[in-house]
């Protein structure tokens, strides 16, 4: 099967999936919107993925560029003849694909697309229907994304959902011993959360480090590990030093995905105060790394985490910055986490596999083909 993956940028994701598609025995061809100020995936495409030259994918998006390349996918069509086309985000990589007459479609949403920004505005409305509208299928990652999608007409039984999930060989439970990361930063003897989302609105961080402020004050082991970087940097940086917490924040900018199993080696507690999510990958990541998590209480989380018995762990309502404040002293004055690591661990292992379930990609596109009802892709 010939397939064109047309995406916005190139994230960690986008190598997740095509690296998917290669090892499948697809023909994967890979199709980039936009180029951004910062490239959050510095790993070469993987092997047997060709990339598709065009004009664009050299510079950020712009609205005004949308008839005209437009017309350069249709070129790209032409050229590349894929058996299915996938493309997401919903609004702009869909939408140009549906308007270029891109057929078997499958749009994938990425979770904020339909979760937040198809209801900004009428003309993000419009887009996300008239990406809808040529989308033979919809790949999405939780239930949230499904309820969102029939809330323009989209039919449940066209939408293919599974977690993006994580390499259960790469994030796994930390190994006896002590953390290096731990040790370098004198912190071996401290209670570490780690935050890793990005710092924009939508994420929440500022009611992480506005949460961790006041548990720090309540408790002097507390350690933060913040990772990332975005706009909201000036309002973090002015928090942090309201509450004089450089001493016990790690500031780690942007990891590479070969270290980050490190970082989740050296924390106790994950945490994530995000507005709106999907199937978070930073979530699945800490629970396959047996790392008790502590996220806002929004339909993406609460398909992974249920307060009770055996739960990986606890959810905090959303924007709340003394709730999350109190659950972190409530681990940090746990005994024994033991039985969130465990369960954690079990739960990625149930449900979290990329190995597993990335064959439903290959089920999407076979859907897609099979709508239009043209002749079987080799």
């Amino acid at each position: 099967m010939r397939i064109l993956y047309f995406t916005r940028d190139y994230t960690p994701h986008d190598h997740r999936f095509l690296a998917a598609l290669a090892q499948s025995g697809a023909e994967a061809f890979y199709l980039r919107l936009e180029r951004r100020p910062h490239q959050l995936e510095d790993r070469p495409l993987p092997p047997g993925v060709t990339q598709v030259n065009w004009p664009g994918g050299k510079a950020p998006f712009r609205w005004r560029s949308l008839p005209a390349l437009t017309l350069a996918l249709r070129r790209v069509l032409r050229d590349v003849r894929p058996h299915v086309v996938h493309a997401g985000p919903l609004q702009t990589c869909a939408l140009i694909a549906s308007l270029a007459g891109a057929r078997p479609l499958a749009g994938m949403s990425w979770g904020s697309d339909l979760l937040i920004d198809a209801r900004t505005s009428p003309w993000m409305k419009l887009a996300t229907r008239l990406a809808l509208r040529g989308s033979d299928v919809l790949i999405g990652d939780c239930a949230a994304v499904q309820q969102a999608a029939a809330g323009f007409g989209f039919p449940a039984g066209r939408v293919v959902l599974f977690p993006w999930g994580v390499d259960l060989r790469t994030f796994t439970p930390a190994p006896p011993g002590p953390s290096p990361l731990r040790a370098r930063l004198g912190w071996q003897d401290c209670f570490v959360v780690l935050s890793l989302r990005s710092w924009e609105p939508v994420y929440g961080v500022d009611v992480v480090v506005k949460a961790f402020a006041r548990a720090a004050a309540a408790e002097p082991r507390l350690r933060l590990i913040l990772l990332g970087g975005g706009s909201l940097a000036g309002q973090v940086q002015s928090l942090l030093h309201q509450h004089q917490l450089h001493g016990r924040v790690h500031l780690g900018g942007q990891v590479s995905q070969e270290r980050l199993p490190e970082v989740y080696h050296a924390a106790d507690l994950y945490v994530s105060a995000s507005h709106s999510d999907g199937s978070s990958v930073s979530l699945l990541e800490a629970l396959a790394s047996g790392l008790p998590v502590l996220v806002s209480d929004i339909p993406g989380n609460r398909e992974w985490v249920t307060p009770g018995d055996g739960s990986p762990g606890w959810l905090f309502p959303d924007g709340d910055a003394d709730a999350l404040a109190g659950g972190i002293l409530r681990a940090a004055a746990l005994e024994d986490l033991a039985p969130c690591r465990a369960a954690a661990r079990a739960l990625a292992e149930r449900r979290a596999d990329w190995s597993a379930n990335s064959r439903r990609l290959l089920e999407a596109y076979r859907m897609a083909v099979e709508r239009r009802k043209g002749p079987a892709a080799p």
